[in-house]
This record gives structure tokens, C-alpha cells and sequence, in this order.
């Protein structure tokens, strides 16, 4: 899987490609991150990428033509990667009128996609005109108005990244993570068996796996209807525990 980040702020994504799960898989070569400022693709002294709006309002629009070259580029580079003669590519653009980004998107993404351009907006927002004719897709991390869009993009690597093969260490640990089968996940305890006068559950110390899996099962149902009874009704749920 291939990232190419448009972004005036490049230097944040040391945060995925420097540290924790995505960061190993990154060493690994198991995904790929490539950065683009689009002022390296103006034309003028001042590198400049906003303008006025037309019609007045307050702040600033980033211009369509740095975001068309560098989007550009962005594709011809594609033309010369491993993905010559395969690659599926995807636009999307970080925004709060975007669909809410969720697990099954990111499962949907990788099993569809090599390459993904993820575009971070700054200032009141992006010309319409380049969206209209170039993005693919508007994303959204949920309801809530960020300075941009990189820590929204930060946060949907992560998350397709952790589900490409040996990318963690167990592959049992995103078959189990929360939102698969649309269930939560169901409660972790570790040493010691008894902190502050909470006993780990007794069928935990069991042994018996097969009932471990059953209590699992069932917290993880009950945890779901608690905090997320949305999730339930697309669950595929039985009454065997």
C-alpha cells in the first residue's frame, strides 16, 4: 500500500512514519509514505497556495492549480513505481462534510487500492472546482472541525496500515479488535490477578478455552449494547456462548 500525503505540513507525519506499529511496518516495507507540499509547485516568489474568496467571507481558499500540479505529479510518479502496470488509486480529500470514516472503509480500502492521495486542507477550505473534478472521495473522522486534515489522514493510515499483513505482531490482534463483526471488544486484564480488591474474572484463570472464547463472546456483545447498541443490529450475533 502506497500513501502520497498533499500537505503544507509534511513534518507531521513523523508521527506514523517514526514511531509505534506503522513505523515498524514502514522499516519492513510493508507500506509506503510519500509527502508533497504543494508550494513546491507554484510558480511565484512567494509560494503562494491561498487566495481571497470570491464574494467575500473571512479567511483564506487554497488555490486549485498548486493542488492540480502536484496531484499530477503525484500520478506520473505512479507510472514508475512497482504499481505500473496494477495500480488502483484513490483521491480523497480530509473534510467534515466527507462520509465518517470507519473499520469496514478502512478493510475496503486496502483490499482495493494500492495507492491513496489523501489531500489536507487548510484555511476556510480547498476551491471547489479541483474537488469537483479531482476528488474521488470526502472523508471525515466525525463531527468535529479540525485546523486540517492531517491528523484525520494520520488517523485512517494507522488504521489501514495495522490490517496489512505482518504488520502486527499476532494476527489474531486486529481479528479481535473492536468493529470486527461489528462488535466491540471484549474487556483485557493482565498482572496482578488482584488490584485494589478487583479480582481478574475466574474464567480467565480457567484454562478452558473453550470457555474463555464463550465469555469473550459474550462480554463483547454485552459491551456493545451498552455503548454502541447502533453496531448490534448489522452484527452477525447467535445465542450459543
Amino acid at each position: 500500500m502506497r500513501f502520497d500525503i498533499i500537505s503544507i505540513f509534511g513534518e507531521m507525519f513523523n508521527a506514523v512514519s517514526q514511531f509505534g506499529i506503522s513505523s515498524r511496518a514502514l522499516k519492513q516495507n510493508l507500506w509506503q509514505l510519500y509527502l508533497h507540499n504543494p508550494r513546491d509547485f507554484t510558480s511565484d516568489n512567494y509560494k503562494r497556495i491561498d487566495g481571497r474568496p470570491y464574494g467575500g467571507g473571512a479567511g483564506m481558499v487554497m488555490m486549485p492549480q498548486p493542488l492540480y500540479d502536484t496531484l499530477s505529479y503525484i500520478k506520473s510518479s505512479y507510472q514508475k513505481s512497482q504499481f505500473q502496470s496494477q495500480h488502483k488509486s484513490l483521491t480523497i480529500m480530509l473534510s467534515p462534510d466527507g462520509k465518517t470514516f470507519n473499520h469496514h472503509i478502512a478493510k475496503d480500502w486496502l483490499k482495493n487500492y494500492d495507492n491513496i492521495t489523501l489531500i489536507c486542507g487548510r484555511y476556510e477550505g480547498i476551491d471547489q472546482r479541483f474537488i469537483d473534478k479531482y476528488v474521488d472521495e470526502s472523508i471525515s473522522i466525525g463531527d468535529v472541525v479540525l485546523s486540517g486534515g492531517e491528523l484525520g489522514a494520520m488517523i485512517i493510515i494507522d488504521s489501514i496500515v495495522r490490517l496489512i499483513p505482518n504488520a502486527l505482531g499476532n494476527i489474531e490482534s486486529a481479528q479481535q479488535d473492536s468493529f470486527e463483526n461489528n462488535l466491540l471488544d471484549y474487556p483485557h486484564y493482565t498482572k496482578p490477578e488482584v488490584w485494589q480488591d478487583m479480582q481478574v474474572p475466574q474464567v480467565l484463570l480457567s484454562g478452558n478455552h473453550a470457555k474463555i472464547n464463550a465469555w469473550r463472546k459474550q462480554q463483547a456483545i454485552l459491551k456493545t449494547q451498552e455503548k454502541r447498541p447502533d453496531l448490534i443490529q448489522n452484527s452477525q450475533l447467535t445465542n450459543q456462548f
